[in-house]
């Protein structure tokens, strides 16, 4: 489960270290290069919405393989592009099949017991965490090895793989609900209205990934130009010290089940904020910045991680028998605020630059303490 959540998630994450490459050699300009991010996670969070929820309806093993196969084909689409549009149209369809990961995080959480459910969890993302932010080393290593479209050809063959494998590898789930498609559709959306601790955690999760989006957006910019000027096989290597980060995924989730879910928000969203004074001192290159930067990019990702798993946490523990709609309603916000903050990145960085990132950075974050540190009694 975790490999499969790895490799779907990662087909999103590629082109970020190689946006100037592609853009140079597709004849993008460099705000519609950084759109291309924005298209996967677009595309990604059409798919929780309309695709999530039918694992309250059909058999989730089938969905997933089915999701992992189609991936497989726009990640082809995506590999063989020879303009913006059907590179943006690649990226996007590539990003809305990719939510088999998000049919298997609540497949893994229903099948764990209660006492072991945020361990379980913590497992299964610390792998899709960890192709997030791999994704970036390898784009960056098989770029310079073949080119930008090696890494996409790859990957589609490994999700085909995928695709065959999980029918062995996983048991049959179904969990009906009773209810038309459409009516999947209208209690996602109720779910949101009626629970106050799933508006509050995808609000925060939205304002977190923003930030996470932000970040990565912009590293490809600041590393391949003045003051580092690092090729793309070297701006990869960066998603090393995120993926660093992401073994705080494994230690919430152990946190979560002795029930300091509450004391982890807290933490993680002030160590968001602070994360930024590093990114900061990282803007001018050089030996010490890149230190700074590097240590910034390890405490934002942690805290990201940890924040997102004490999310889930709370939001699967609301209704069990409606996971995956739970799921989709805070995947959607969640990713939602991702393509915002890839988006506002795009328009940031050519009028400010890397200051200008940090500022916007912060302020979010600064939001995401205040509703971090915000104590709900009614929380289950």
């Amino acid at each position: 489960m975790a490999v499969t959540c790895g490799l779907s998630v990662a087909s999103n994450y590629f082109a970020q270290p190689l946006l100037k490459t592609i853009g140079h050699d597709l004849r993008m300009s460099t705000a519609v290069a950084g759109l291309v991010v924005t298209a996967a996670q677009l595309g990604f969070a059409l798919g929780v919405v309309l695709l999530v929820p039918l694992g309250d309806l059909v058999e989730r093993r089938r969905l997933a393989v089915t999701l992992c196969a189609a991936t497989s084909v726009f990640l082809a689409v995506t590999a063989s592009a020879t303009n913006a549009a059907m590179l943006l149209a690649g990226t996007a369809l590539t990003g809305l099949s990719s939510v088999a990961a998000q049919v298997i995080v609540p497949y893994a959480a229903t099948l764990a017991p209660s006492h072991r459910r945020g361990r379980t969890i913590g497992t299964v993302m610390t792998g899709m965490l960890l192709g997030i932010l791999l994704a970036r080393t390898a784009a960056g290593l098989l770029s310079d090895l073949g080119g930008w479209r090696t890494v996409y050809w790859i990957n589609a063959a490994l999700m085909a793989l995928m695709a065959v494998l999980l029918p062995h590898a996983l048991p049959r789930l179904r969990t009906p609900s009773g209810l038309s498609y459409p009516a999947l559709l209208r209690s996602t959306a109720m779910l949101l209205d009626c629970e106050p601790v799933l508006r509050w955690r995808a609000a925060l999760g939205a304002l977190s990934f923003a930030v996470f989006s932000m970040l990565w957006t912009a590293l490809a910019f600041l590393l391949s130009g003045p003051g580092y000027h690092w090729s793309e096989s070297a701006i990869g290597l960066v998603g090393l010290a995120g993926a660093a980060g992401s073994l705080a995924a494994t230690v919430t989730g152990r946190l979560a089940d002795r029930g300091l879910v509450h004391y982890v928000t807290g933490v993680s969203a002030v160590l968001l904020l602070g994360s930024w004074w590093l990114l900061a001192l990282g803007g001018a290159g050089g030996t010490w910045p890149c230190v700074a930067l590097l240590a910034g990019i390890i405490v934002l990702d942690a805290a990201v991680q940890a924040l997102h798993i004490s999310n889930q946490n709370l939001v699967y523990a609301i209704r069990p028998e409606a996971r995956n709609r739970i799921n989709s309603a805070y995947m959607t916000s969640y990713f939602i605020g991702g393509a915002g903050g890839s988006a506002l990145t795009a328009t940031v960085w050519p009028a400010t630059g890397w200051n200008g990132v940090c500022a916007l950075g912060a302020a979010l974050s600064a939001l995401v303490v205040l509703l971090g540190l915000r104590r709900r009694t009614a929380v289950v």
